[in-house]
């Protein structure tokens, strides 16, 4: 089993950066395929940004496409999410997700992954 920690989410004023950062268990990080969701309260989650186990494929949701960057350290077994130019409408609880499995190289739907964090809050004032 995989254990993911996110952490990186706060209050921000809109147009503000934040980095969301999600430290895996495991001694295989550079294994797993990792993603980022999110969701608002009453809401289903949603597809934010996934990454390839290399780092070498990136994709992301449109509505976060230009902003947001997703990124990996294997050596430190964490995965980021640089959160630019953020929007009220991006106020979510934000979460971690890991693909322990083989298979393909990305994944954008929840039944995906295999592992989930606890999520983190991000809140955008307008």
């Amino acid at each position: 089993q995989v254990q993911l920690v996110e952490s990186g989410g706060g209050l921000v004023q809109a147009g503000g950066s934040l980095r969301l950062s999600c430290a895996a268990s495991g001694r295989t990080f550079s294994s797993y395929v990792m993603g980022w969701f999110r969701q608002v309260l009453g809401k289903e989650r949603e597809f934010v940004a996934t990454i390839s186990r290399t780092g070498g494929s990136t994709f992301y949701a449109d509505s976060v496409k230009g902003r947001f960057t997703i990124s990996r350290d294997n050596d430190k077994s964490t995965v980021y999410l640089q959160m630019n130019s953020l929007k009220p409408e991006d106020t979510a609880v934000y979460y971690c997700a890991v693909r322990v499995r083989g298979g393909s190289s990305y994944y954008f739907t929840e039944p995906g992954y295999d592992y989930w964090g606890q999520g983190t809050q991000v809140t955008v004032s307008s």
